[in-house]
């Protein structure tokens, strides 16, 4: 996997990060090779392998040195089919699941609002419900996949006070009403990320995933797969950034004192955030309720691999060159990591609440 990605994407990466979004070819170029749908089950064009299959391609993906590339793939099946597959019926499967795990659809989840990120309670997007299904009226920001995608897996309030018993899961496909518009920033390049408006769409009543107001519980679900998975993202990152900085003072020649103990630390760090992850992986492929342990891994990974990617460019200094533009690229893309997928401040509020402080 490590070799074909190298050799298939990577020189492909500068181009994408100017073009602000990866090729849609990607999808279906994994697809073919049995790795899109590599944990699910087979009869949905799956690969039917468990979650330390995903593992490894979460980790190649972030050695391959693009958050944004990372990102786009992770988003569609990483956090937008599972709670298809999860939650769905059969009908919902084959409409959506199939299609998405044969890259020939491509999913976004959108959650996150502009007056709403970590307090998933809060969002405002409704649903009121009409003959037939739904009229959704909303604003959803930061969405991953969100240009180009062709349906969104959508939180949304299904009552008037919405939060935790009145959050409901809409699949809303690309259509009338449903305006997207592209957003900048400072990393993830390559991964094409948008503002969503909902105006009046109708949402056919079969397109409701899971129970009616209980949304926000496969919500929380899901942000376990999805914040195990940027763990092994930044992971792959911080072994990659190392070897090449590595490599490059190696070729230096004689290491400073402080090279030598700046590396030291590093490939400790390295070693803490693997183990670390490892475990609480396989916590979770095993099934057992590893919120705190998610948690703590997810704090932990990407602060670590930020601190990495500053000490690694501090210490090639001038060389930077000699690894071309990955560690530049990559330290722009772990500055997302303390953010997305829940922030620093709401990990250390699940883990002190774990701790019944």
């Amino acid at each position: 996997m490590r070799g074909w990605l190298r050799a298939e994407l990577r020189p492909h990466l500068e181009a994408w990060e100017r073009a602000g979004h990866f090729d849609d070819a990607v999808f279906r170029s994994l697809a073919a090779k049995g790795w899109l749908g590599l944990t699910y089950p087979v009869e949905y064009s799956g690969g039917g392998r468990d979650g330390i299959w995903g593992a490894v391609m979460s980790e190649e993906l972030g050695r391959l040195g693009s958050g944004g590339t990372a990102a786009g793939i992770g988003a569609h099946v990483g956090i937008a089919l599972p709670p298809i597959a999860r939650f769905g019926t059969e009908a919902q499967k084959q409409r959506w699941l199939v299609p998405g795990l044969r890259g020939e659809a491509i999913a976004a989840l959108a959650i996150t609002e502009p007056g709403a990120g970590s307090d998933v309670a809060s969002i405002r997007t409704r649903a009121e419900p009409v003959d037939g299904g739904w009229v959704v009226n909303g604003a959803k920001t930061y969405i991953t996949n969100g240009m180009r995608t062709d349906l969104y897996v959508t939180a949304v309030r299904t009552t008037a006070e919405g939060g935790h018993h009145g959050t409901s899961f809409l699949v809303i496909e690309r259509g009338e009403g449903v305006h997207a518009t592209a957003l900048r920033k400072l990393g993830w390049h390559a991964s094409d990320t948008a503002e969503i408006a909902f105006d009046d769409v109708f949402v056919p009543a079969d397109h409701l995933l899971g129970e009616r107001d209980r949304g926000f519980h496969l919500i929380m679900a899901n942000f376990q797969g999805e914040r195990l998975g940027m763990a092994l993202v930044a992971l792959g990152e911080m072994r990659e950034t190392f070897a090449q900085t590595l490599e490059a003072l190696l070729a230096r020649g004689a290491a400073s004192g402080f090279a030598r103990h700046q590396m030291a630390e590093l490939a400790t760090s390295i070693e803490v955030v693997a183990a670390l992850t490892y475990d609480t992986l396989r916590r979770h492929v095993a099934g057992e309720e590893a919120v705190r342990q998610v948690s703590m891994a997810k704090l932990v990974s990407q602060r670590a691999n930020l601190e990495l990617q500053e000490a690694c460019l501090r210490l090639l200094g001038p060389e930077a060159a000699l690894v071309g533009a990955h560690v530049e690229r990559v330290l722009r893309d772990a500055r997302l990591g303390p953010i997305g997928g829940g922030t620093d401040e709401i990990m250390r509020e699940i883990i002190g609440r774990s701790l019944v402080l």
